[in-house]
């Protein structure tokens, strides 16, 4: 016969259970109220990385020119294409995540030039083979998979629509 804690010891399984309640719902409710703060703090967060890098960029284009020209020399676009495009999305599509608007999308961009770094880049250079492009990635996928969060424009958006439509 197999014996189970239920039935070696009855009297611990309902306070066992009541306790696995309220912990749940204590859960739930602290999820509640820092999953909004932490999907915010993370826009934030990653936000800032490509502006900075996109105000350095823009500051010195003439060096940028160089750097894409023999530096970073992404496969395929010419050397100012390559460079007006990834200044242009490190200028842009932070704003869109600080605001929480569009953000799934602004943070696709953002996805492909962070593994474009890690694994084109840094497979010709170890220089651009660091640990943080992959911290990058993972923030930008939990942006891109879970959106902005109810901390957004995003979400105010969704809602007035929803109410307009009854």
């Amino acid at each position: 016969m197999i014996t189970t804690a239920s039935t070696r010891f009855p009297h611990l399984v309902a306070p066992a259970a009541t306790i696995i309640e309220r912990a749940k719902h204590i859960a739930d409710k602290v999820e509640t109220w820092l999953a909004p703060v932490l999907q915010l703090a993370i826009r934030l967060w990653i936000a800032n990385v490509f502006f900075k890098s996109g105000m350095t960029k823009i500051a010195d284009w003439p060096s940028t020119l160089f750097l894409f020209e023999f530096e970073y020399q992404v496969p395929i676009l010419p050397t100012n294409v390559a460079a007006a495009m990834g200044t242009t999305f490190e200028l842009t599509m932070p704003i869109l995540l600080v605001l929480g608007l569009f953000t799934r999308l602004a943070a696709l961009p953002l996805l492909g030039m962070a593994m474009i770094i890690q694994f084109v880049l840094g497979a010709g250079n170890a220089a651009f083979d660091n640990v943080e492009h992959f911290y990058w990635m993972f923030m930008l996928a939990i942006i891109a998979l879970r959106g902005a969060g109810p901390i957004s424009l995003d979400h105010l958006l969704l809602t007035w629509i929803k109410a307009q439509r009854g």
